[in-house]
Formats: C-alpha cells, sequence, structure tokens
C-alpha cells in the first residue's frame, strides 16, 4: 500500500473547526453515558457500547482527518505526541503515517480490510429475526442481563423451538446456551468469519464501529462518529427485540414473536444493512484512495 504522494494541505482553520466540531459532537453521543458512569449507573442497553466495545469517550472524542491530508501548523499542537502522526509535506504540517502504521499492523489491517470488503460484497439475509439473543438464554434459569424475560422462560424457549436459528456472526453465536448451539443453521468460527459475515446481520452493522475504532487515524473523525451512531441505533433493535423487558430503558419491544414484529425488525434490518454498507464503502475509500485493490 502506497500513500498519495500529493496530500492535500489543510489550513489551521479549517482542521481546527473541524475538530472542535467533532468533539462537541462526541461529548453530546456519550453526554448520557458519562453522567451515568459518574454515578455508578448501569444501562443494560447503552452500556453495551462502552463496555463489549471497550473505547472510552475520550477515544471517541479524538478528531483525524484520515490519511493524506497535511494539517497546516500543526507541528506546535498537542497532536505531535500522538502516535502515528509525523511532519507533511508542508513546512510546520503534520500528516497521518499512514505508511509507518500499516508496516507494523499489517496482519490486523488485512483483516478488517478483508471483513469489510466481503461483507459489503454479500448479500444481506434476513430471516434471522434477532433470535440470537433468545439462543443465549434458551433453556437457562440464568442469564446474562438482570433485567426479566418478557415472556418468561418457557415462553422464551417456545419461540426459539419455534423458529429456525440462522446466526451467521461468530460473536453472537458463542454466547449461545450449550441447547441452542445445534439448533443454529450455521456453525461461524474465527476462521470462517469472513466466508459468512453479511450485511443483514446486525452485530456485523454495529463492528462497522469497531473495524473504524482499529484503523485508528486512518478513519476521519466525522466517520468514526457515523459509525458509532450506526452501532447506537443498532443496538436499540437489538435489545427491542431481543427476550428482555426493556421498557423500563426506554426500548419498546419488537414481539419478533408475531408476524408484525417480524416485519418490523426486517424492515429496520434493511434499512441497517444499507447504512452499514454504505459506510463500509466510505471507510476503505477513505483509507485505500489510490491504492491496489486487495489480491
Amino acid at each position: 500500500m502506497t500513500a498519495d504522494p500529493r496530500p492535500t494541505l489543510l489550513p489551521a482553520g479549517d482542521w481546527r473547526e473541524r475538530e472542535r466540531v467533532h468533539a462537541e459532537r462526541a461529548d453530546a453521543l456519550t453526554a448520557d453515558h458519562r453522567e451515568r458512569a459518574a454515578r455508578g449507573e448501569k444501562h443494560p442497553v447503552w452500556d453495551f457500547l462502552f463496555t463489549y466495545y471497550s473505547y472510552s469517550p475520550a477515544q471517541l472524542r479524538r478528531w483525524h482527518p484520515g490519511p493524506g491530508v497535511d494539517l497546516e501548523d500543526a507541528a506546535t499542537d498537542a497532536r505531535a505526541a500522538w502516535r502515528w502522526y509525523v511532519a507533511g509535506a508542508a513546512p510546520g504540517s503534520l500528516t497521518v503515517d499512514r505508511d509507518g502504521l500499516e508496516r507494523e499492523k499489517a496482519p490486523l489491517l488485512k483483516g478488517v480490510r478483508r471483513i469489510l470488503e466481503s461483507t459489503a460484497a454479500r448479500p444481506g439475509r434476513f430471516g434471522c429475526f434477532g433470535l440470537h439473543e433468545w439462543a443465549m438464554v434458551y433453556r437457562q434459569d440464568e442469564h446474562r442481563h438482570p433485567v426479566p424475560l418478557r415472556l418468561g422462560r418457557d415462553g422464551t424457549d417456545a419461540v426459539v423451538e419455534a423458529n429456525e436459528l440462522r446466526c451467521t456472526h461468530i460473536d453472537a453465536f458463542r454466547f449461545f446456551t450449550p441447547d441452542a448451539v445445534p439448533r443454529n443453521r450455521y456453525a461461524p468460527t474465527r476462521e470462517t468469519q469472513p466466508e459468512l459475515e453479511q450485511p443483514g446481520c446486525l452485530h456485523a452493522g454495529m463492528d462497522v464501529y469497531k473495524w473504524a475504532m482499529k484503523l485508528g487515524p486512518l478513519v476521519p473523525g466525522e466517520l468514526l462518529l457515523d459509525a458509532f451512531e450506526l452501532a447506537r441505533d443498532i443496538r436499540l433493535l437489538d435489545m427491542q427485540a431481543s427476550p428482555y423487558d426493556m421498557r423500563a430503558w426506554g426500548a419498546e419491544p419488537v414481539a419478533i414473536e408475531t408476524a408484525e414484529g417480524k416485519a418490523e425488525y426486517v424492515r429496520r434490518q434493511r434499512a441497517f444493512a444499507e447504512r452499514s454498507n454504505a459506510l463500509r464503502a466510505r471507510i476503505l475509500t477513505a483509507w485505500l484512495s489510490e491504492q491496489p485493490a486487495a489480491a
């Protein structure tokens, strides 16, 4: 991978304004979480965005221009001490060290690129109805969240048994109960993830945020926040369609045990697939512009 030899020079006033706007947007997106954390409160819907995805509000707040951009008069800025920044072509400027980052993190970045490209190229599947969360509590007296089951244990088990499990996502499948595992159409593994990941999967859509974070300064800050907002929106549906009764936390049920609930789930699932693929394309373009396609 070779960086663009003609970087764009971004005037100091322009990039500092983008940095300010980014920080304000990030602060607004994380305000409720930070306030709850200060009070020691937990939230079963939204904490997931900061626990399972173990990135802090401070990381989300950090703005990057993406590769191929020289930041005018940035050499005296605090970012001069940040990793993966080097002197730009213009005197006193800084730019993202794409070549250095890619050399050091080549295996990781190769994997991220493969996941993003293969997922976007594959047709979405829309027949899972969010049953992965139901499979995580199937035939279990204790479950992951200290929240009551909307239909009770027997009602929850009956929904699983009345439907086919079709989960393609390893990081959901690995939490299935032992009795649920053989009921799944697929047996995803970490090795088969690039072959099974598909844009209809809610968790694959949320993971776009994870991949953006792993790419670090290769992803422009505005794009990172767009990925976080997608993960936030998907998380709500994920919990609304779950077996848990989340009404006390602002998540009205999407009753996927009914035909109406299934239809609503698929309608929103399709919209998320479109949003996630658009973000995958934007991330790859920002990172890989003027670079050869993967072999």
